[in-house]
């Protein structure tokens, strides 16, 4: 007896203070977060007689509530028709819909507000009960409130959904939306403020030297992908700066009157929607950014080879994108077909496309398909693992690999990249010292087409052949013309194919560097007859 006695009082002991502990851990959590106003309560409903009941089967049922839908919705008080939670409420056009997990729910509906007193929300609470606040068309309630944490400077905006499908049953889900409404407090906000500001004025240079190099290029700015994605990046970036001064305006102009009255429900919803909206535009815009980041790396061969890699098989790609999705379509509605009303990973298409997704990754129930359907279960995942995973996945890294050998064979005959990091730092560079005086401007063109004819002067005063000059001449042309094409900096493509002229260009050029090198064997010869001549 003594034993279990032992073990009963060391069971109450810690049952008790765990009580205690969690008592306290209540309490300290009450009193660190502050609920500004008081909670509200909201119901959408649906009409009866919104589906239609089977002619054989009104007998046995006469009333249909379809799933929730705008045109479906419920507008007409019921029950006591007192107070406001009997009463419709039109929604307001400027607050955000809702997506549960059965519906796309809008604002308004049949409302009511709690009591900061806990015996009269319970008295509340029994009342609609009584009353059946409920009824078979409640489609979705919500349930609203708001804290605020002085030690983070952070609202917590919450909402509590229950949604009551047409096939019966109750689905619950949460929101919970942590966000720093009053942005500029503390120094360190301060500091971000003033960034935000040099964020703004290099937003301005960036806009104009971009919109300079239009001018400058016109339609041959468009050709390249950076510029692209520099476009790109700079719209993000107004789009960011629009968001926050449109945040800001309103959390100037409603959160005062907010906070005025702590009887009524702050609305601090609207406010949290577009700060998360915003918050993804940030997300969006850092990710490109970090992109761009390839562009200056590109010096590096390695990663000039991947860019050069990607940009090359990019037309491969879309073409095994097409096969490939024909197939992983087909898949997913057959898995969809014969698995969706008994596996819940495959209960709707878009469902069974990324649980296809998760089977390539790894990530799979096989027992759940098996025990669906014995026959076709084994062989959907044979088969899709076969083609899918062995075939298809393979066949892209074929093409990956055979554009990289490619373009790896390129670069390994002199290729460079488009733009080359250390040739601009060099460029800047000699640019700020010819500015400081330190270093001579370089030769302009003319000046070198003038020391070019000083040199065909020159060789015809050295004896040189009107023929030898006039192949050097075209030899140089062609030279200068396919340097310009194939080892440019300028704005084009990484990728250029040759064209059926440029291709005779090159044959001629090699055939004179074939004759000039026969010449040349020519005259060493000669030179080295003489000097065994010379020799005793």
């Amino acid at each position: 007896m003594e034993g279990p006695l032992l073990e009963g009082l060391y069971w109450d002991e810690w049952y008790t203070n765990k009580t205690l502990y969690d008592l306290k851990n209540t309490s300290r959590i009450y009193y660190e977060n502050i609920l500004l106003g008081v909670p509200r309560v909201r119901q959408l409903k649906v009409r009866n007689n919104t589906c239609k009941v089977y002619s054989s089967l009104q007998s046995l049922m006469n009333e249909c509530y379809d799933r929730y839908t705008s045109k479906n919705e419920d507008l007409a008080d019921f029950g006591l028709k007192v107070e406001t939670e009997w009463k419709y409420a039109t929604p307001d056009s400027t607050s955000p819909w809702h997506w549960g997990f059965v519906g796309v729910y809008r604002n308004g509906g049949f409302i009511f507000t709690l009591s900061k007193s806990k015996s009269e929300t319970k008295n509340k609470f029994i009342n609609l009960q009584l009353n059946s606040w409920i009824t078979r068309g409640t489609r979705v309630i919500f349930i609203d409130f708001s804290l605020y944490n002085a030690n983070v400077n952070l609202f917590c905006i919450i909402r509590l959904v229950a949604e009551f499908p047409a096939t019966g049953g109750i689905i619950t889900s949460w929101q919970f939306y942590s966000v720093k409404l009053l942005r500029y407090v503390s120094y360190y906000d301060y500091i971000i403020a003033s960034c935000e500001i040099t964020f703004c004025i290099f937003l301005i240079v960036f806009t104009t030297q971009e919109a300079q190099k239009v001018r400058e290029f016109k339609s041959a700015y468009f050709k390249s992908v950076w510029n692209w994605l520099e476009l790109l990046l700079l719209v993000l970036c107004f789009v960011t700066v629009s968001f926050n001064i449109y945040c800001n305006i309103q959390i100037f102009l409603l959160l005062g009157d907010l906070l005025k009255n702590t009887e009524k429900y702050s609305d601090f919803y609207f406010l949290a929607y577009w700060h998360t909206y915003y918050n993804n535009i940030i997300a969006v815009t850092i990710f490109f950014a970090w992109i761009k980041i390839f562009k200056f790396i590109s010096f590096n061969k390695t990663m000039s080879q991947l860019s050069s890699t990607l940009s090359c098989c990019i037309k491969d790609i879309v073409g095994f994108a097409i096969m490939f999705f024909i197939i992983f379509f087909a898949y997913a509605q057959l898995g969809f077909l014969v698995f969706g009303s008994q596996v819940d990973d495959f209960s709707t298409f878009q469902n069974a496309i990324f649980t296809q997704f998760r089977i390539v990754l790894g990530d799979f129930n096989f027992a759940g398909i098996q025990q669906a359907n014995r026959i076709l279960g084994p062989i959907y995942f044979i088969t899709f693992i076969f083609f899918v995973f062995f075939v298809l996945l393979n066949m892209f890294l074929a093409i990956i690999n055979d554009t990289y050998s490619e373009v790896k064979a390129d670069y390994s005959i002199g290729r460079r990249p488009d733009f080359e990091l250390g040739k601009m730092i060099k460029k800047s560079y000699n640019n700020a010292l010819e500015k400081l005086r330190l270093k001579k401007p370089e030769e302009g063109e003319d000046e070198k087409s003038a020391k070019s004819g000083d040199l065909v002067e020159r060789a015809r005063r050295e004896g040189f052949d009107e023929n030898e000059i006039q192949s050097a001449k075209q030899m140089k042309k062609w030279k200068e013309r396919l340097e310009k094409k194939y080892y440019s900096a300028e704005i084009q493509d990484d990728y250029q194919p040759v064209t059926q002229r440029e291709f005779q260009e090159l044959f001629l050029y090699a055939v004179e560097l074939e004759k000039e090198l026969h010449y040349v064997s020519l005259k060493l010869n000669r030179v080295m007859r003489k000097i065994s001549t010379l020799q005793p």
